[in-house]
């Protein structure tokens, strides 16, 4: 997601309108992909070679669910900042977690640090956010997930890219403020110092996010995080920037995400390169299947999300294969009647988020779901959704407002029927 040359960060378009209450229950018809090229920065994990899985699959789309949008809010209490890359998770005792990378000037810049916000009236209300950690760099995605101990894990991963603004000079055409500012923040530590801090982060709190570990490495990153299995395992579907860049996989944890151990590396497609697959999330499927889905930035099936599959509780996964669907990157969750749930970022016409249903463990998957369809360009997106009691729906995003420098995140509330 961050980049060594400016054009990939910030070709993304920005978003959106005002709130809105939507009702909405429709068909997303394809269009051509537009360009997305934030992802570029992740090019520099390099490629890296893996083993192919030859494995059939039929894909077909079950029968279309309905969805109702009972309404649209911005939720961030920060105005005047910059939101990004969400993720939200319901706690046990039903208290809603949203974390964030907040603080920011940009969707590139040296500010980014990890935010949390709790909700315990089911998003009608939310905290004012607190900052679990800061690097003196940028802290980006953003993931968090409630252990079956009850333990919180949240993640992030540290990035330099926003160094391309003094590289190619850019930061001499601002105001002095802003130069004051970005100066000032770089320099708080040594070139060499800086580059420690680049890594792929998780922080640990086992007394319901009072307090929290120092930040330790998680091997792997995604925007999402990790996903909890039936078993007691936490597995985390990702990729292992700024190590060998050359490794996409799942790790797991046995000890309550206090360690976590390379499990199993994901195939590639022949014709592929594995430095092209980025933000990974997986599920845990009713009948024990693990699902996991990759942006892809390849050539075929470019811009899509892809789809792999583990039988042997991630020991082993399919080489990844096309599921037909246009927007990344995707957001697993298994709902209460067992059927999945995806949602994804659709950084085309109509600008919004999507979701789909799969009523048979993740073979098949719905026609699309607009949850919203409203946005003004292409900088929003990385939904997340959770499941409420009563069998209702709260998805939260980040969007780039129209006429706006600011991002900020929005809620939906809705139900599927």
């Amino acid at each position: 997601r961050s980049s060594a040359s400016p054009s990939p960060l910030l070709t993304a378009h920005c978003p959106h309108l005002p709130l809105a209450s939507l009702h909405i229950s429709t068909t997303v018809s394809a269009v051509k992909p537009q360009s997305i090229s934030r992802r570029r920065m992740l090019r520099q994990t390099a490629a890296l070679g893996l083993g192919t899985a030859l494995v059939p699959h039929i894909r077909t789309q079950a029968a279309k669910p309905l969805a109702k949008v009972r309404g649209i809010e911005i939720v961030s209490l920060r105005p005047g900042q910059y939101h990004g890359w969400p993720t939200l998770a319901r706690r046990r005792n039903g208290q809603l977690l949203l974390i964030c990378s907040g603080g920011r000037e940009s969707h590139v810049c040296p500010f980014g640090q990890v935010e949390l916000m709790r909700s315990d009236d089911d998003g009608a209300t939310w905290s004012f956010p607190r900052v679990l950690l800061d690097l003196a760099i940028d802290d980006r995605d953003a993931g968090i997930l409630e252990t079956a101990k009850g333990t919180l894990l949240a993640t992030t991963f540290s990035s330099l890219a926003y160094e391309y603004q003094f590289k190619n000079g850019n930061i001499n055409k601002w105001d002095a403020a802003r130069q004051a500012r970005w100066r000032g923040a770089h320099h708080r530590i040594s070139e060499a110092e800086r580059k420690t801090q680049l890594g792929t982060w998780m922080l640990r709190s086992t007394d319901g996010g009072l307090t929290w570990s120092t930040p330790y490495d998680s091997i792997v990153n995604s925007p999402h995080g990790p996903t909890q299995l039936a078993d007691g395992r936490q597995l985390y579907a990702g990729k292992d920037l700024w190590k060998s860049g050359k490794w996409i996989g799942v790790c797991d944890s046995t000890d309550d995400g206090r360690s976590w151990k390379k499990l199993a590396q994901i195939p590639t497609r022949p014709g592929d390169d594995p430095g092209e697959y980025h933000e990974l999330h997986a599920v845990e499927a009713a009948n024990g299947t693990l699902i996991a889905h990759i942006r892809n930035h390849n050539p075929k099936n470019s811009r899509e999300t892809l789809q792999t599959e583990s039988r042997d509780g991630g020991k082993t996964w399919i080489e990844p294969h096309g599921i037909g669907v246009w927007g990344l990157p995707s957001h697993l969750l298994r709902l209460k009647d067992g059927h999945l749930l995806m949602s994804y970022g659709h950084r085309r016409k109509p600008y919004g988020n999507q979701a789909r249903v799969s009523a048979d463990h993740g073979k098949t998957w719905s026609d699309s779901l607009i949850v919203s369809g409203d946005g003004a360009g292409g900088d929003l997106g990385y939904p997340s959704t959770v499941q409420l009691d009563d069998g209702s729906l709260v998805t939260v995003w980040y969007e780039k407002l129209a006429k706006s420098s600011f991002a900020v995140l929005r809620q939906a509330q809705w139900t599927l029927s």
